[in-house]
């Protein structure tokens, strides 16, 4: 698909003609009719952050009085609680902390990789691994081959926002480019460290800066093929600088996201998975996201801080999961990180 075809559909596709292609799409790639999810955790070991992005109400800086960086004992214990649901993974990120170095991200890896064999980190996102090497001195291929060999098995999609320098000088002005985030995907990608690919759009974007976003996962999909899932999500404005001094973004509809994932799944062709933004749609938009193209209905997230700070409030257990997508006519798996059958569901 040509990057003007996927602004005309954007703009003027018929909503439901856009469901059916994208569904057609969807069965194209994955015709066994089965939607998985993964149980696991987010963890955020720190919300101390320099970067000050306005769209986040999570961050925090050194000195504010609810700042924290989590104990190792703090994280073993949500990751206790994990193990007892079943879960497979823990999603690893925080905030972008200006004193932690290499060697603290090494221990903390160690530490998890060693106590809990059974799971799946998959933490950093590009800035985070970029600031590490700058703090540390070092260069980010050693950061990534440093924390892979002690446990990291793959990379977030986070902080990818809008890949258009225009929008992140606005709406995160300290934030690295988007071409410093490719690379820093590109990099993991070469060292043989999946990752998945992400999108928040609702804030000052352009139809052209959702498409260039797509164009720039694709191309970079094409050359290393290191991503396995496309996951996207409107601004959650609550408690944001951003919606302060841009009153006039407004809320994006379910119309506007149907719209866009459908128009992601034919683009993004050279992307096997497509995730549903349950966190941020709610479950029944989550649900209907599986008749737009989404394959997976992401995770049971037994915890998220970040847009719930910015005021989404979602949450849903295992059993609604398995209901909403049996609701469609298709069949409930639990995967793992890699997208990996490990329970089907009948």
């Amino acid at each position: 698909m040509s990057k003007a075809e996927a602004l005309r559909l954007i703009r003027e596709g018929d909503l439901k003609a856009l469901g059916k292609m994208a569904t057609a799409k969807k069965k194209a790639l994955h015709p066994q009719g089965i939607t998985t999810f993964v149980v696991d955790r987010n963890i955020n070991y720190t919300n101390i952050c320099w970067v000050d992005c306005k769209f986040c109400a999570f961050y925090r800086h050194e000195k504010d009085a609810d700042a924290y960086v989590l104990s190792f004992d703090e994280i073993d214990a949500k990751i206790d609680e994990l193990l007892e649901i079943g879960g497979t993974q823990i999603l690893f990120q925080g905030g972008v902390h200006p004193k932690l170095k290499i060697a603290w991200y090494e221990d903390l890896v160690a530490h998890i990789h060693t106590k809990y064999p059974q799971l799946t980190i998959h933490g950093f996102s590009a800035i985070e691994i970029d600031f590490i090497a700058k703090v540390s001195r070092i260069s980010v291929e050693e950061v990534l081959t440093r924390l892979h060999a002690k446990g990291l098995a793959s990379i977030p999609g986070a902080g990818a926002e809008i890949l258009s320098d225009a929008v992140r000088d606005i709406i995160a002005p300290k934030k690295i480019d988007a071409e410093v985030w490719i690379d820093v995907h590109r990099k993991a990608h070469q060292l043989g460290i999946k990752s998945t690919a992400t999108m928040m759009y609702g804030t000052l974007e352009r139809d052209e800066d959702i498409v260039e976003h797509f164009d720039m996962i694709r191309r970079l999909q094409d050359e290393t093929g290191g991503f396995r899932a496309f996951i996207m999500w409107s601004f959650q404005g609550e408690n944001t600088e951003l919606l302060r001094l841009f009153p006039e973004i407004q809320k994006q509809s379910s119309n506007r996201y149907l719209r866009l994932l459908a128009v992601a799944r034919l683009f993004l062709d050279n992307v096997p998975n497509i995730q549903s933004s349950w966190v941020t749609q709610g479950p029944y938009i989550g649900q209907m996201a599986l008749l737009y193209g989404a394959n997976d209905l992401g995770s049971t997230m037994m915890e998220e801080n970040v847009v719930s700070s910015a005021g989404a409030a979602y949450t849903m257990a295992k059993e609604e999961m398995i209901r909403l997508i049996r609701d469609i006519g298709e069949r409930p798996a639990i995967r793992n990180t890699a997208y990996e059958t490990l329970e089907m569901f009948a």
